[in-house]
């Protein structure tokens, strides 16, 4: 039985991968340190003889025992919320965790596969975005600790490609949607959402005009599957091509919700970029992958997993402890 190593393991992404992993029969690790994760997301698993749960956090030395085949570095926080409150912790996860993963793929022989994110293009000047334009980013903004992080994280896994030979897979990871997102983490599916469903109404930042292209998470562990199993050692944009803008979107989720609140709207965030769709060429050329579930359809599935939610959940606002 193979084994694989996912980071960030209690969290959006990395749960989703767990499950598909224990679903292809490997033997799963999971890690993470749980400042932004929630074991509610991976509970359903503990009880399976080939998962296990390591409570550690990844900027600090990484051990596991015996044989490993796969590394999924998915550990970091991934909203404005999170990476703002902690914008140190970012940049190390980024860095000081990706440099330990990477040591520990090459020790023990495994391939990794480097979770980036479409935040490396930062406010485009090309679109839509394809894997060959290096970006316009802010380094000194206050999101250049994640975008730069994610830059950071790409540029030192390609040198471990290149200098030791290491098995590496790079995925840059555009908006993705779906069930066991955190309600208030301040990205705007599930933003609109639960204000939605607690009859506020709801927040466009700047004019609306600026567009975003959202993946249903399902549709996102598929291409990530297949990139980590080709042989292709360079980023590869992942995500859904359908653009919308903001203010569009806010009537879908309103429409959908069969609410009736209005839109307001807010000042924009400093350096929020206007435009977000991936060129998926690559994707679909190399792995065979294109997105199948429609925004109607995602939208959906995701509505009634934060309907399943208790009231207190609903309405409780985001605190968490980043000491």
């Amino acid at each position: 039985m193979q084994k694989v190593l996912i980071t960030g393991a209690a969290g959006f992404l990395g749960s989703h991968l767990c499950d598909r992993f224990i679903n292809e029969g490997f033997h799963v690790i999971g890690m993470d340190n749980l400042i932004t994760g929630d074991l509610k997301n991976i509970e359903h698993l503990f009880k399976l003889e080939h998962f296990e749960f390591y409570h550690h956090d990844v900027t600090k030395f990484v051990h596991v025992p015996g044989k490993l085949d796969y590394i999924l570095h998915f550990a970091s926080p991934a909203s404005p919320i999170d990476y703002l409150k902690i914008p140190i912790q970012t940049l190390k996860v980024g860095s000081l965790g990706t440099h330990n993963l990477l040591g520990l793929a090459k020790e023990k022989k495994a391939r990794i596969l480097i979770a980036s994110t479409s935040e490396v293009y930062g406010d485009p000047l090309v679109h839509p975005q394809n894997e060959d334009y290096f970006g316009n980013v802010n380094t000194i903004g206050p999101r250049g600790v994640y975008d730069e992080a994610k830059r950071f994280q790409e540029s030192i896994t390609m040198a471990y490609h290149t200098y030791h030979g290491l098995e590496t897979r790079i995925v840059r990871i555009f908006n993705t949607y779906g069930p066991r997102m955190r309600l208030n983490d301040g990205r705007v599916v599930p933003a609109f959402i639960g204000q939605a469903l607690r009859g506020e109404d709801l927040t466009v930042f700047g004019d609306g005009l600026q567009t975003r292209s959202f993946c249903y998470v399902d549709d996102l562990i598929e291409g990530i599957y297949r990139l980590l199993f080709s042989e292709y050692v360079y980023p590869v944009n992942i995500g859904n091509p359908s653009e919308i803008t903001i203010a569009d979107f806010a009537e879908e989720i309103i429409k959908l919700t069969a609410t009736d609140q209005k839109v307001i709207y807010k000042p924009l965030p400093v350096n929020d970029p206007l435009q977000r769709q991936p060129d998926i060429t690559k994707a679909k050329e190399i792995l065979d992958w294109e997105p199948k579930i429609d925004r109607a359809e995602g939208m959906r599935n995701t509505l009634e997993y934060f309907k399943g939610l208790s009231k207190e959940e609903l309405h409780k606002s985001e605190h968490r402890d980043f000491s």
